[in-house]
């Protein structure tokens, strides 16, 4: 049974609605999960790769894929182990609701000149959601916007998104 229309197959808002600020290219989609935006990504053009630890989510993502028509490259490996990106390799790298901050300078050295960093993810929220069971897997206040300083910050908000979810997200542009 196909399942493309179902609403987790949809991508990430904050990827559509700023898509195009992104150049055309090579698209890395870490943490990928079921591959819906790798898959979008490959839908509109870009040669689209998806890493994710889970077999089950690689194989979702891929089937995702065939089911649109689209080639997806896509490999099972843990993000927090000792992976390698080649230097300067893509025009888009994304990354969505998955912190492991030694992976930051890693995601930087990967994008080209010119590329741009999508990356959307949980903040704490002191405020709204009382105290979180792992803070270290949660953004501090601002501290997206700090780890790509370097970068031109095309787009940035943070913040209670849709009234229920403490998220920040930002767009930016390796110089």
């Amino acid at each position: 049974m196909s399942h493309i229309h179902d609403r987790r197959h949809k991508p990430s808002p904050f990827l559509v609605e700023n898509i195009d600020l992104l150049p055309k290219g090579r698209a890395l989609d870490l943490a990928m999960g079921g591959g819906r935006n790798a898959v979008y990504l490959a839908k509109i053009g870009y040669e689209a790769e998806g890493i994710d630890i889970s077999r089950e989510a690689v194989d979702a993502a891929l089937e995702l894929a065939r089911e649109s028509g689209v080639h997806l490259k896509a490999r099972i490996q843990d993000l927090e182990g000792a992976v390698h990106f080649d230097k300067a390799s893509y025009d888009v790298i994304t990354c969505f609701n998955y912190l492991h901050r030694p992976l930051i300078p890693k995601m930087k050295d990967a994008l080209r000149t010119g590329g741009t960093i999508v990356y959307e993810t949980y903040i704490v929220d002191q405020t709204r959601f009382g105290r979180p069971r792992n803070p270290d897997h949660l953004l501090k206040r601002n501290e997206l916007l700090h780890m790509f300083r370097e970068f031109r910050c095309l787009r940035y908000r943070e913040g209670i998104i849709e009234n229920r979810k403490a998220l920040a997200g930002i767009v930016a542009e390796k110089v």
